[in-house]
Parts: structure tokens; C-alpha cells; sequence
């Protein structure tokens, strides 16, 4: 590392021990209690207050501007392919007018941000007057669990559909809430074209744009991927494990398949029968093999083929005593016997 770049880490540095010391916003302490995330501080409480194997969805307050004028909404994920922890969806609003307020937060493609810097640009969107006053977001913590039943069960749903589900679902909030969209930027999930087939016939009065890489393009979108990566980020550091395992984050590495320390925690944190916690996306082959390799093989026992013997009388025998001129030759049933009951056609 140069003697430049060091320096930017250290200004990056100082700055979030400045977040967390001095820049706190006096209304966290309430914030925790209303479900409101006002600053960087107050987002690890909130999501560490929910419950990890369920999905969890944040509504920023809408800026009364964003009521009024129109516009422009972004779209973006992370964590989409980890092997560990949630995919985070998020979106990002503020009106056409008020591009200048994202170039002051430095909005740019999250992965080109250190963590550091992306701390304090979220924490800038939530605590800033000139972006508060203008600039809304909304994240979707998609949990492990809810993306691993969706691929498995019976009707399978890929991991695309949750994706674009989850899309489609926050701009529908941002809808609901009241704010005035007119133009939308989605980083794209597959075809680009397809998905926004998708999104126009939901969203027929907006104009979307769809494309690869739009985090780098559009800085709204750009907003909404640190909005993302950041709540990504914080659900790892304050997982709780239901299963009564102490782990530190950095125990289990980035999440992605390739990091040999997320590799050791997959090889490690198995449960012979049960297999591994929820903090694992078991329907990713990572996972699977590694279950494969050292997990206990389970047999169960098929049910039974053949057809359960039925002791009474079969609904078809009726109609066996019926001649095909049509003359009915029928024993009488045991109920009319017994009671010496007859048909009477005639009075």
C-alpha cells in the first residue's frame, strides 16, 4: 500500500470513529424504539432486533419533496452470491432535480468503496439535512433460510425470481408511501431486456431503464447499492445464531465460495445429523457438498406401493347388473331386505 493510499485509509477511519462518537444523531435512543434507523449507529439494533430467519423490509421516511416532484428511483442487490448470510435488495429515490445532493454524498458503485467510505456515505444519507430533505431508501434483508426453501421446495423459485420479486415489492412500497416516481434504474438481474418487459408490464406510467453495471452508470442506483451493501454488511456483524453457537464474523470469512476462510467454516460448523446453521444458504452446491463429504448419510423409508386392499363393496359392482338390452338383474340390496322394504313404481 502507498503512503497516499494508507493516508485515505486513515481519514476513513477517523471518520467513522467520528460516527460513532460524535455524529450521532440525538434521536437514536428513539429511533431503536420506533423502528427507525436515523443513523450508521442505529442500523446494527435494528436489524439485530428482528428475527434472522425471516425477511425483514425498512421503509426510510419519505422527504415531503419526493411527494411532490417527480422522481428518480434506483435499484440494487447485494449478496447475491454468497454462500453465507442474506441478499440484501435495496432502492434509492430523490427527485430529478436534486441530482447535485447524491455528488455531494459521493454516491458510486459500492464494490469501488472501501467499507469505511460506504459507512459514511449511509451514514450521511441518514443524518445529513441536504440529503435527508430529499433522498429516501428502502432495504429487503432476504434471509438464507427464505432463499434456500424458495429454490428447494416443490415449486421451485430461482434465485432470479426472489430477486425480482423483492425488486418489484420495494418499489411498490416506495409507491404506497407516496413518493412521486417517474423514472426507474434497475442493475439488472439476467437479460436485461427480459426484466424490464417484466417491470414495464407491473410499472406501465414509469420510464425503466434496465441495464448491467447501472451501479457505476447512475448514481441514483449507486445510492441504493450502498444502501444494500451496507445493511448487508451490519446483518452479518450482528447475526445471532439460534442454534447456541458463539461465532465472530470474521470467523466465517466474506461468504463467497472461494474464500478458503468461508470454506473452513463450511467444513467446521457442521452438525453431523442436522447439518449447518441458518447463517448458510444450504442450497448452494458449497454447501451441499460439503455436507456430502462429511455429513452422517440419512435413508428414509419409502412408502408403501402397493395398493391398500379394500374389503368392501366396490361402486362398480352396481352397474354390473345392468344386460345390454338393458334389463336390470340386480341383487337386492341387504338394506331393504332386512327391513322387507320393496320399490313401488305404482299407487
Amino acid at each position: 500500500m502507498s503512503d497516499q493510499e494508507d493516508l485515505v485509509v486513515k481519514k476513513e477511519n477517523k471518520s467513522i470513529e467520528n460516527i460513532d462518537e460524535n455524529d450521532e444523531d440525538p434521536d437514536d435512543v428513539d429511533s431503536k424504539d420506533s423502528g427507525k434507523i436515523g443513523s450508521l449507529k442505529a442500523l446494527g439494533p435494528f436489524i439485530a432486533s428482528k428475527e434472522n430467519s425471516r425477511n425483514t423490509v425498512y421503509l426510510s421516511d419519505v422527504p415531503d419533496i419526493c411527494k411532490d416532484k417527480p422522481c428518480m428511483l434506483g435499484v440494487d442487490e447485494a449478496g447475491r452470491g454468497p454462500v453465507l448470510g442474506p441478499m440484501v435488495y435495496g432502492i434509492s429515490y430523490c427527485p430529478l432535480e436534486s441530482k447535485k445532493a447524491l455528488e455531494d454524498l459521493g454516491c458510486a458503485d459500492s464494490k469501488q468503496l472501501t467499507e469505511g467510505k460506504r459507512d459514511i456515505i449511509f451514514n450521511d444519507i441518514n443524518t445529513k439535512e441536504y440529503a435527508t430533505s430529499c433522498v429516501g431508501w428502502a432495504v429487503e434483508i432476504i434471509s438464507p433460510n427464505t432463499i434456500s426453501t424458495s429454490m428447494y421446495r416443490r415449486s421451485k423459485c430461482s434465485l432470479n425470481e426472489v430477486s425480482m420479486d423483492s425488486a418489484m415489492g420495494l418499489i411498490q412500497q416506495a409507491i404506497d408511501a407516496g413518493v412521486n416516481i417517474a423514472e426507474v434504474y434497475v442493475d439488472t438481474v439476467g437479460p436485461p431486456e427480459k426484466y424490464q418487459e417484466k417491470l414495464l408490464k407491473r410499472f406501465p406510467n414509469f420510464k425503466i431503464t434496465v441495464a448491467k453495471k447501472a451501479d457505476s452508470t447512475y448514481p441514483i442506483v449507486s445510492a441504493a447499492s450502498i444502501c444494500a451493501k451496507v445493511t448487508r454488511d451490519h446483518a452479518l456483524k450482528v447475526w445471532s445464531f439460534p442454534e447456541g453457537l458463539v461465532i465472530k464474523d470474521n470467523e466465517f470469512g466474506s461468504g463467497y465460495p472461494g474464500d478458503p476462510v468461508t470454506r473452513r467454516f463450511l467444513t467446521e460448523y457442521i452438525d453431523l445429523v442436522f447439518g449447518f446453521p441458518r447463517l448458510v444458504r444450504f442450497s448452494w452446491s458449497t454447501a451441499e457438498n460439503a455436507l456430502a463429504d462429511k455429513a452422517y448419510d440419512m435413508e428414509f423409508d419409502e412408502p408403501d406401493s402397493e395398493k391398500p386392499k379394500y374389503a368392501g363393496t366396490k361402486l362398480t359392482k352396481f352397474f354390473k347388473g345392468t344386460t345390454k338390452s338393458g334389463e336390470v338383474i340386480r341383487e337386492e340390496c341387504r338394506f331393504f331386505k332386512q327391513r322387507h322394504l320393496e320399490n313401488v313404481m305404482e299407487f
